[in-house]
């Protein structure tokens, strides 16, 4: 990531962060008939209620991060027992205090946290049965990936997520998709794409 980019990044608010989510426009197949469904922003104290056990406001905070929006969007006909469909997309962008904050973030909150909570039963009381971690490519900077996999009233559903860094911007993308499937190549176009909006409104700004 070159430095005038990264440096850009340093003048970015808080409120930037909704242009830097995707938006319905920005989703190519196979996911453009998709339809947002949660929206908002994503302060500390909520993405710790939301975390794996232990997580605390407290925590992010003392790891440099500042805030986040979220945009999430849903398939209009998969279900829950379609092997293979994928059921929601998303895309989170982090605010921090630096750029090491933010690689700091990816490796020992967003990894580790995930993979020592293989076996564990999570707050929406699913059980995470399976982490295997990823390499994305593409990414101008730093990214890591995994992908989960979750039992879930029986129901099996895994989610691949990339992370990755422009300057002091986490943009995190996703997708769940029913039963043990991996989607790296999915969410690595989405998070491409998102990549674009965060380099632009940085240099917007």
């Amino acid at each position: 990531m070159s430095v005038s980019i990264t440096q850009a990044t340093m003048e970015l608010r808080e409120s930037d962060l909704p242009n830097m989510v995707l938006l319905e426009e920005d989703l190519a197949p196979p996911y453009d008939g998709f339809s947002a469904v949660r929206e908002g922003e994503l302060d500390n104290r909520e993405l710790a209620e939301h975390g794996f056990s232990g997580a605390t406001e407290r925590r992010f905070q003392e790891a440099g991060r500042i805030a986040g929006y979220v945009r999430e969007f849903v398939s209009p006909t998969a279900q829950l027992g379609m092997d293979g469909a994928d059921l929601i997309v998303g895309s989170v962008g982090h605010l921090f205090s630096t750029p090491e904050d933010v690689s700091h973030w990816m490796r020992e909150i967003f990894l580790k946290d995930f993979t020592e909570n293989i076996g564990a039963v999570l707050e929406n009381g699913q059980k995470m049965i399976e982490v295997e971690e990823l390499e994305p490519r593409g990414f101008f900077d730093d990214a890591v990936a995994l992908k989960a996999v979750h039992d879930s009233s029986g129901q099996i559903i895994s989610s691949t997520v990339v992370d990755f860094r422009v300057g002091r911007i986490l943009g995190v993308t996703y997708v769940a998709t029913v039963g043990n499937h991996l989607r790296l190549e999915e969410a690595t176009a989405l998070g491409i794409a998102m990549e674009k909006l965060i380099v632009s409104a940085a240099l917007d700004g």
